[in-house]
């Protein structure tokens, strides 16, 4: 008997949505929908504001990553105060941007990988979720449950010394920052009491890889096959060389075989390149390639995608892992969507060492702090988020009023692909049973999961997010629900 399931909330992630699955008489599953059913006004509340309140004012899109907001804002004002897309700023001003974002990076990767995904590794899919939690992970394995919680605890320091407090700071301004790194601020992040240093971050990263490659090797059909499908992969890279450049660079789209479908264009172009498409049942768009068009041209983003795209990776240790990352699949793109957890600890490994390495820039406590030029009215800007690439859009009057503001976040980039992967696993795991077991349901947010998504960036709005799977059947009539 055809069945509708609903999934809601879908947990472990940030934000509000919910999953439905129709079943068909046969017990197969017929169509899988992610739902964001919250509504994001954020391109509407800063109307009218002064420009330079932006950075500050888009960062209350999320608690979770609001420097990447913060950043990406303040990269598309440094166009209209004249100060470039980010290159042109003071050494100071581009290495302490570069730094906090680093900071955010390494913490909000680290949340991800120990809080939020590692129960499922650690447990099982289908554990019984009274223990496949975070607080399952701090009872029965307290290393690694205080080493997450210590490493994300040294990336909230290196945000607020940087940012000037560890949520919601105002260290970017239009055209630079607004404070230095001092010589004692320095000290405290690179040399501080065991493990709050910058050397133990760089080895604790070493030891979350070999752990998850450990668990990869015990389960590699789980890890290979689990929601793969081909797809096409957008990022930045730096503009000199292609390496992975999570700060500033072109943008760079390759398809499933590793043809180039977007050659390294400005991202002050990207609405020549990408459109999105409205569709009914979710307040979240979807993004595509517009000379692809809608069926061809979407596209991933976020860990995976940035390793698909890039070169290589300009930090000795993350290159390493790179390589051997880069051989598994012989030099291809990697499809498989659990390797996004592989590809996340690899950039985490990366951004511990970038810190590592600014924090001995002497640049850091220089004085030239801002820069500016010609003002103009429109400015974009872009910067890899942890979850993956972030629009920022502004455009002003000539009261210094905000006119127009298009965001086009990491999440909603990932859209359609976790859409794919919702619907890839559902039938993996629900085609011909009889009985919706939790552990399906699990199986069915591990896939949303993997691609870190924050619903709450994407969408925005107020509400809970209960996870609830409805089973119709051909007549659209309920034959079975659950709630989580």
């Amino acid at each position: 008997m055809p069945k509708k399931i609903t999934i809601e909330p879908v947990t472990r992630v940030e934000g509000h949505g919910k999953v439905t699955i129709q079943i068909d008489d046969a017990g197969q599953v017929r169509e899988s929908r992610l739902h964001i059913v919250e509504f994001r006004g954020f391109e509407r509340f800063v109307q009218g504001r002064p420009y330079w309140e932006a950075p500050v004012l888009v960062q209350r899109l999320c608690g979770i990553c609001p420097v990447s907001h913060h950043l990406a804002a303040a990269k598309a004002l440094d166009v209209i105060v004249g100060a470039g897309t980010g290159l042109g700023l003071t050494a100071v001003g581009e290495k302490m941007r570069r730094l906090m974002h680093y900071g955010q990076f390494f913490q909000s990767h680290v949340l991800h990988f120990f809080h939020l995904s590692s129960p499922d590794f650690l447990f099982g899919i289908d554990a019984d979720p009274a223990i496949r939690n975070i607080i399952g992970v701090a009872m029965h394995h307290k290393d690694l449950a205080v080493q997450g919680v210590m490493m994300r605890k040294y990336g909230q320091e290196v945000i607020k010394y940087t940012a000037g407090k560890k949520i919601h700071g105002t260290g970017a301004i239009p055209g630079g920052i607004n404070k230095n790194l001092s010589i004692e601020e320095r000290d405290i992040l690179l040399h501080g009491a065991d493990p709050l240093n910058a050397d133990k971050m760089v080895e604790w990263s070493v030891a979350a890889l070999e752990f998850f490659k450990a668990f990869h090797k015990n389960n590699k059909t789980l890890v290979d096959t689990f929601a793969e499908f081909p797809s096409n992969h957008l990022s930045i890279v730096r503009a000199a060389d292609g390496a992975l450049d999570l700060y500033n660079g072109v943008l760079r789209a390759v398809d499933s075989e590793g043809n180039r479908i977007l050659d390294d264009v400005d991202c002050q172009d990207y609405n020549k390149y990408i459109e999105e498409e409205v569709r009914s049942w979710s307040y979240m768009k979807f993004p595509y390639l517009k000379h692809l068009g809608k069926e061809k041209g979407w596209y991933r983003v976020g860990p995976l995608s940035r390793l698909n795209t890039c070169d290589f990776i300009p930090t000795p240790l993350a290159q390493k892992e790179f390589e051997e990352f880069k051989a598994y699949t012989n030099g291809k793109p990697n499809n498989m969507t659990l390797h996004y957890h592989w590809a996340r600890l690899i950039e985490t490994l990366h951004a511990a060492e970038e810190i590592r390495n600014l924090l001995k820039d002497p640049d850091l406590q220089n004085e030239d702090l801002v820069i500016k030029g010609e003002k103009t009215h429109k400015g974009v800007g872009v910067i890899e988020a942890p979850r993956g690439t972030l629009f920022h859009h502004y455009e002003i009057n000539d009261n210094d009023q905000i006119t127009l503001a298009n965001l086009i976040v990491s999440t909603t980039n990932n859209n359609e692909p976790m859409n794919v992967a919702v619907n890839h696993t559902a039938k993996s795991f629900m085609n011909g049973q009889k009985e919706i077991t939790e552990g399906m349901m699990n199986a069915v947010e591990v896939a949303i999961r993997a691609y870190d998504p924050c619903l709450s960036c994407a969408t925005h709005a107020l509400g809970k997010m209960p996870l609830q799977m409805t089973l119709v059947n051909s007549k659209n009539e309920i034959l079975d629900q659950k709630t989580k």
